[in-house]
C-alpha cells in the first residue's frame, strides 16, 4: 500500500513540475504529459524494489545465517594446516609439539566460540599470534614477522577471523614459495575514527602465486559488509614486489 502511495505521490509531483515549467519550454523541447508521469512512476517502482530488495538481503535472520556459513567455510582450512603442523613435530619435538597442542587448544576455543559479534582486536591479534607460531613451527627461520601495533586502540572491536585468513594466505602465497622465506608485515593504526590494518608479503611476479587470495578477499568483504555495511573496506594491491592488503573498519 505505502508503496502505491509512493508512486502516486511521484506522479503528481511529476504532473506539478509538468505544468509548472512547461511554458518555459518550446512545445516542441516537452514531452508528453502522460508519458512523463508514466516514466516517473517506472522509475520509481523501480528504485523502491532495488531498496526492498536490499533490505531483505541483509536483514537480521539472513545476515545471521550467511555469517555463520562464511564462518563455517574459514574453520576447515586453518584447521587442517594448523593439525598438519603439529603432527610434523611429535616424532622429532615432542616438547615443541606439546607446546603447540596447547596453542591449538587455545584456538579452538576460538573457533568453536559464538562468532557472530566483533570481538577485541587485541584478541584476533593473539589468535594471529598463535596462528604464526604454529607456522613458524613447519617454516622456522623461513617465517619472519614484523609487528607494528604500537598504536593500536586497547578498546577497538572487529569482526572476529578477519586477520587470519590473511595472514594464511600471506604464508602460503608469499612465503612458502621463497626458498629463504620473507617477512610478513602486520601494521595497525587508528586515523581519525577508523582503523587500519595492513597486512604486507613478497610478492614475485614470475608466478601468478595469488590466485588463491580472491576467496578470502570475497569472503572478508561480506563480512565486513554484514557488520558495517559501508563504513568498512578492503582493498589490495601490489607494490614494491610486495601484495598488500588494507582493511578499514570504524573505531567501535
Amino acid at each position: 500500500m505505502s508503496v502505491v502511495a509512493i508512486v502516486s505521490l511521484e506522479m503528481v509531483l511529476t504532473n506539478l513540475t509538468f505544468s509548472v515549467l512547461s511554458p518555459f519550454f518550446a512545445p516542441d523541447f516537452v514531452p508528453d504529459m502522460t508519458r512523463a508521469c508514466l516514466l516517473a512512476g517506472i522509475v520509481t517502482a523501480i528504485v523502491l524494489y532495488y531498496f526492498n530488495l536490499q533490505q531483505r538481503a541483509y536483514s537480521p535472520a539472513i545476515a545471521e545465517a550467511r555469517l555463520q556459513a562464511l564462518q563455517a567455510r574459514i574453520r576447515p582450512h586453518f584447521l587442517f594446516n594448523s593439525i598438519n603442523a603439529v603432527l610434523s613435530l611429535i616424532r622429532s619435538q615432542p616438547k615443541r609439539a606439546e607446546s603447540a597442542l596447547e596453542d591449538m587448544a587455545d584456538l579452538f576455543r576460538v573457533l568453536m566460540a559464538d562468532n557472530r559479534d566483533l570481538v577485541p582486536l587485541a584478541d584476533e591479534i593473539a589468535l594471529c599470534r598463535q596462528y604464526l607460531s604454529l607456522e613458524k613451527l613447519r617454516l622456522e627461520d623461513r617465517l619472519r614477522v614484523n609487528w607494528q601495533i604500537e598504536q593500536v586502540p586497547p578498546d577497538a572491536m572487529i569482526p572476529p577471523l578477519i586477520m587470519q585468513p590473511l595472514l594464511e594466505n600471506a604464508v602460503y602465497h608469499g612465503i612458502e614459495p621463497l626458498p629463504d622465506g620473507g617477512e610478513i608485515t602486520i601494521t595497525i593504526t587508528r586515523k581519525h575514527e577508523d582503523i587500519l590494518i595492513t597486512i604486507s608479503n613478497p610478492f614475485s611476479a614470475d608466478k601468478d602465486r595469488h590466485h588463491g587470495n580472491k576467496m578470502a578477499l570475497k569472503n572478508i568483504k561480506e563480512r565486513l559488509l554484514l557488520h558495517f555495511d559501508l563504513e568498512a573496506s578492503l582493498k589490495s594491491e601490489v607494490k614494491n614486489n610486495h601484495y598488500l592488503v588494507h582493511i578499514r573498519v570504524p573505531h567501535r
